[in-house]
């Protein structure tokens, strides 16, 4: 573990962060051209960062609208608990971090919606696994609600849109930076 400071949409953030997450050294280009080009959150809702890592999206949702519940989910234990801890550290008691199971559980038990999701995803995984992931999220979107994702272009970011909206979501880019997309995605009419 170590401990580094980023500033993040214009605040300092003194975080925890780890070798077995994602980017535990920086805050990556693609997660930095999301939060540089997304609108701002609204005030209130319940709210997601898909695939939190140690936590730089969550704790950005979190203290820009401190009154939502900001659900930070992730696969991995150990970015679950970073982001746990990092949440505390900045003064975020509005983050709710859980493993995917967890939350998947908790999404039917309180039958869960999204006012908004931000996400870096995991586009390694490869494309059903991706698909699959996308799909189960996105399907809890709110009426209203909206998701923003980042993905680099040559990593297939117009083929996700193509496929996104041939799911049903209206989905197209909204901004282009440094070879990286901003994919908006809402429920389909």
């Amino acid at each position: 573990e170590r401990t580094r400071s980023f500033l993040i949409r214009g605040r300092e953030h003194a975080v925890t962060t780890a070798s077995g997450v994602f980017c535990p050294d920086r805050l990556d280009r693609g997660t930095r051209v999301l939060l540089d080009h997304v609108p701002d959150p609204p005030a209130t809702g319940v709210f997601l960062d898909l695939g939190c890592g140690w936590g730089p999206i969550a704790l950005t949702m979190a203290k820009d609208s401190p009154e939502a519940e900001v659900w930070a989910v992730d696969v991995n234990s150990r970015a679950v608990d970073l982001t746990a801890r990092n949440a505390s550290l900045n003064g975020c008691p509005n983050v709710r971090a859980m493993l995917e199971e967890d939350a998947l559980a908790a999404v039917e038990a309180e039958d869960a919606r999204f006012d908004v999701i931000w996400s870096n995803p995991p586009i390694r995984i490869g494309k059903e696994a991706l698909h699959a992931l996308l799909r189960r999220w996105c399907d809890r979107l709110a009426p209203g609600g909206v998701a923003y994702f980042v993905v680099q272009r040559n990593l297939g970011a117009d083929s996700l849109i193509a496929w996104l909206s041939g799911q049903g979501y209206a989905a197209g880019k909204i901004a282009s930076k440094k070879g990286f997309r901003i994919i908006e995605v809402r429920p389909g009419a």
